[in-house]
C-alpha cells in the first residue's frame, strides 16, 4: 500500500463537476493499494498517517500531528501509484489491486481514518478532479508491504 500524502491549506475533488469531497486544513492523501495488500498493512499506514508530525507548532517546527491540529484528510483512491514503467513508456498496473477487493480495502482504510478524524474521499474509479492548496509544500510518500 502506498499514500502519497499533501499538507494542504484546503482541498476538494470533483466528478462529473459534482464536489463529492472538500476539506480544510489537513491532508490530502493519494492511496494506492498493491495485489497484495491487506487490512495489516492499512492498519499499520493508518497509524502513521494520524502520527506523521509535519504541521508547525508554536516555534514554528514541524511537531504537530493531524489529530493535535484537528485537521481533516480527503483519501483519494489512485491506483496509478502501482504504475511500473521499468520495462516500457506505458506504464503497467499488474501490480495494483483492482476491483472490488481493492475498493472494499479503500472503503475499510476511510472508516478507520474517520474513527480519529474528520474524512472525505474521492469516487473510486471514477475520473476526478482534484484542486488543493499546497501549504508549504510539504509532501511524504509512506508504503508499507508486509511479507506474510
Amino acid at each position: 500500500m502506498r499514500l502519497v500524502i499533501q499538507r494542504v491549506k484546503s482541498a476538494s475533488v470533483k466528478v462529473d463537476d459534482e464536489v463529492v469531497g472538500k476539506i480544510g486544513k489537513g491532508y490530502m492523501v493519494l492511496i494506492g493499494i498493491g495485489e497484495n495488500d491487506t487490512e495489516k498493512e492499512a492498519d499499520y499506514l493508518v497509524r502513521k498517517l494520524l502520527r506523521l508530525r509535519v504541521f508547525e507548532d508554536g516555534n514554528g517546527r514541524m511537531n504537530l500531528s493531524i489529530q493535535d491540529i484537528e485537521g481533516e484528510v480527503l483519501l483519494i483512491p489512485n491506483f496509478t501509484l502501482y504504475g511500473d514503467t521499468s520495462h516500457n513508456n506505458r506504464p503497467s498496473f499488474a501490480r495494483a489491486m483492482n476491483g472490488e477487493k481493492a475498493e472494499e480495502l479503500f472503503n475499510y482504510f476511510t472508516r478507520k481514518c474517520g474513527e480519529h478524524i474528520p474524512v472525505e474521499t474521492g469516487e473510486f474509479g471514477g475520473f476526478m478532479d482534484i484542486n488543493l492548496r499546497n501549504y508549504g509544500p510539504v509532501t511524504i510518500i509512506m508504503e508499507k508491504e508486509f511479507d506474510d
